[in-house]
């Protein structure tokens, strides 16, 4: 065919290229077991050397589904998801599934727009971060008729199945861990609280802890920007000019913990016996700073691991196991919670 032709390539086309019919062709392309070794080897020379990609689409609409998963997340930015996506992609692949990622902006009518253009495509399953939807979205979930996996937290009720871990939990299991180590006079520094659902629970968490200990939360700052090292550096300066009394700061993720850390350095406060500080997803990318920040982490590969397991279970007809899986981070108490 010439490379000015412009007409898109079909079966025909491989057909005609490989000496086989269209049926066989076909075979080949689903994956059939009934085709030779060498007649399956040369259908996939001719596609090869036409660079013909299969519309799945048409090929699916017999079954009403394609074998792609729908994974929305609430952003790319983030430094947590792509780990989540790595752990996905890794047991999607080995099941002949294709993830398909939309993201949201942690808006919930954007999340309503994605979901319905993804599940148009009748995808074979859903990957979703969070519990918490809006009326219309988890509408469209319930109907799907398809895996519906919601990542990343197990603190309420999905829509079919959840993976992830108890975020209120987390945010105790931080309050106790600080108290043990003698802070009292304690400030939180939350980022996108109205929207982050979880960073909401674990600061709901957090204050229940404290409270339980004796100690009252003595400020705390939330914005509704992205995470950054800037942000983190401003929210510190901030939060000691207004209340330099303070002895440890918990931070909503490591990003704005990082911020914050260099900061006081620059400060010359000592860390972490005069200030201690935490924050929370435990980045590898922050491991060269200076201090290692004391961090929970949040299991992101195994949540992503365990609901591509799920949908591919179910995709296969196989029992997946439990309906919802918490998983159980553990706090690294790195170089600014354990007083010396």
């Amino acid at each position: 065919m010439s490379r000015q032709d412009k007409r898109p390539l079909t079966l025909r086309d491989v057909s005609e290229a490989s000496g086989v019919s269209e049926m066989t062709v076909s075979r080949v392309l689903r994956n059939r077991d009934d085709v030779s070794a060498r007649t399956r080897e040369k259908v996939l020379a001719a596609v090869r050397e036409l660079g013909y990609v299969p519309n799945r689409i048409a090929g699916g609409l017999a079954s009403q589904r394609v074998n792609l998963v729908a994974v929305i997340v609430p952003s790319f930015g983030n430094l947590v998801f792509p780990e989540v996506l790595s752990g996905i992609g890794e047991v999607l692949e080995a099941d002949g599934l294709q993830p398909v990622v939309g993201m949201t902006d942690y808006l919930p009518e954007k999340e309503e727009r994605v979901l319905h253009e993804m599940l148009s495509w009748r995808p074979s399953g859903v990957i979703v971060a969070g519990l918490e939807h809006s009326d219309p979205a988890r509408a469209m979930l319930r109907a799907a008729h398809m895996p519906v996996v919601e990542i990343m937290d197990t603190d309420g009720e999905p829509v079919d199945a959840a993976v992830g871990i108890s975020h209120r939990r987390a945010g105790r299991e931080m309050a106790r861990a600080i108290l043990a180590e003698g802070y009292r006079r304690i400030g939180f520094l939350g980022t996108k609280m109205p929207l982050d659902h979880r960073a909401r629970k674990r600061f709901e968490g957090f204050v229940e802890a404290l409270a339980k200990g004796g100690v009252e939360l003595e400020d705390r700052a939330f914005y509704s920007g992205g995470s950054a090292l800037a942000k983190g550096r401003e929210m510190t300066r901030d939060m000691l000019g207004r209340s330099p009394e303070l002895d440890f700061l918990y931070y909503s993720n490591d990003l704005i913990a990082a911020g914050g850390l260099l900061w006081l350095m620059e400060q010359g406060i000592e860390i972490p016996g005069r200030l201690g500080l935490a924050g929370f997803n435990g980045l590898t990318l922050l491991d060269g700073l200076p201090r290692r920040i004391a961090t929970m982490d949040a299991c992101r590969r195994e949540i992503g691991r365990r609901a591509a397991r799920i949908v591919a279970d179910r995709v296969a007809g196989r029992d997946p196991g439990e309906r919802i899986v918490t998983l159980t981070p553990t706090i690294d108490e790195g170089d600014t919670l354990r007083r010396r």
